[in-house]
């Protein structure tokens, strides 16, 4: 080959590479759904960011739940998740349900208060001084001492608690958390786990044992490599059933039917089907589904938590301060960048949705006020339409925006106030 024709070629093929590198335009306008949204933000909605909660999605999501989560087992409701009072009485009601997992002495309260025939059970063990803060606020006519849980993990914390009981001149309940595999804290051994029931036992005026509570959310969450599912689960409630077990032969008197064996999680709940000893199953983000929940085990719920966003500005392609060569470089390269907007807040936690294509603009930065976010040519979007974002979580991004808006049928309904 001459050398002539080998450089054009190598140039054809470099040319030819980059061209099949270069980003594909990915914008398309809002589908049915999203337009419906759109149009009755416009009309009705309070032009801002504002937080959607569709009611005939979080419908699906629960008879999801209840399909799976059948007597004799009972639907704990993890409050953290669905941090609305209307909202969480939404859940229990249309699930038949009065228990509730809460995370936060503010909100351990507000519970109590809002749901004075609830059963709650505190999902992590919080500092003895929060516990006594729980008493010291306590309204209303929930009874602690008969539907109060507090989760403990050290015989150094049941020892606090046990003194919170005697300085108070009440009992009580105690669930022991304890380590299933996830390796977050909780009793992990029998040694330990004999003192602390040892102890219980020993201050029946002071302590009752009300149960376990044994987390696995690592089941879904760590690599191949680790192990199969199948093995990983079979670990965790190998686990399980050996505290249980010791509880039965050493500690009988503090055995009973009534016990709260509290598993699973959003992603493990359904595979909680398969065994017998739990009876106190916990859901809560997959109501929502938000984005860190697209997992296999969670295939039939659907997305029912939305940000809705105001476009403020729509200032054509791509132009950044004082840098033109670069912007006309982006967006010869990239047509993803042929329209640029200003939309009302921003730099949440949450993926953008609809539109489908639009990016945040890396390159102009993070905003909170007003996130530049860029589309190919085709994305419909104009002043005073909404973006749409899907959050990645929902216990800390459902507290931003004040009142939910629940939607059903496109239309907003009813307001909820969120916990504070």
């Amino acid at each position: 080959m001459k050398r002539r024709h080998f450089v054009i070629g190598a140039a054809a093929l470099g040319a030819g590479a980059a061209l099949a590198l270069r980003p594909r335009a990915e914008a398309q306008p809002y589908d049915d759904y999203f337009r419906a949204l759109n149009d009755e933000l416009r009309r009705n909605g309070p032009a801002r960011p504002c937080l959607l909660i569709d009611l005939d999605r979080l419908d699906r999501n629960i008879d999801a739940v209840m399909a799976s989560v059948r007597a004799p087992r009972h639907y704990r409701v993890v409050e953290k998740s669905l941090p609305s009072p209307k909202l969480l009485d939404y859940v229990m009601r249309k699930a038949g349900t009065k228990r509730l997992m809460s995370f936060h002495q503010p909100f351990a309260n507000a519970d109590a208060r809002l749901f004075p025939d609830g059963d709650i059970l505190i999902g992590k063990p919080l500092p003895v001084r929060a516990a006594e803060r729980f008493y010291r606020e306590l309204q209303g006519s929930f009874d602690p001492s008969r539907q109060m849980q507090w989760l403990v993990d050290t015989p150094e914390r049941l020892q606090q608690y046990l003194e919170l009981a005697q300085g108070l001149g009440t009992r009580l309940r105690i669930n022991i958390e304890i380590d299933v595999g996830l390796h977050r804290g909780g009793v992990a051994d029998d040694e330990t786990l004999s003192q602390m029931l040892a102890l219980i036992q020993a201050q029946p005026q002071q302590l009752e044992f009300s149960g376990f509570m044994g987390y696995d959310p690592h089941v879904t969450a760590l690599p191949r490599f680790a192990g199969s599912r199948d093995a990983l689960f079979a670990s965790a409630m190998q686990a399980y059933e050996s505290r249980v077990a010791l509880l039965r032969s050493q500690y009988p008197q503090l055995w009973n039917e009534k016990l709260t064996l509290n598993a699973a999680g959003s992603p493990t709940y359904k595979l909680h089907e398969r065994e017998n000893l739990s009876n106190d199953i916990s859901v809560g983000s997959a109501l929502l589904k938000p984005t860190h929940f697209d997992i296999d085990t969670l295939a039939a719920h659907v997305p029912a938590a939305f940000i809705a966003t105001p476009v403020l500005k729509a200032v054509g392609p791509l132009r950044l301060p004082e840098l033109d060569g670069l912007s006309r470089l982006a967006r010869a390269w990239d047509p993803n960048t042929r329209e640029m907007f200003f939309v009302y807040g921003g730099n949440w936690m949450a993926d953008y949705e609809s539109p489908q294509g639009l990016r945040r603009n890396s390159l102009y930065g993070k905003s909170s006020n007003q996130e530049n976010v860029t589309a190919s040519a085709g994305s419909g979007l104009a002043v005073d339409d909404h973006v749409f974002l899907r959050p990645q979580q929902s216990e800390a991004v459902l507290l931003e925006f004040g009142d939910l808006l629940a939607v059903r049928g496109g239309r907003i309904v009813e307001q909820w106030p969120v916990l504070a």
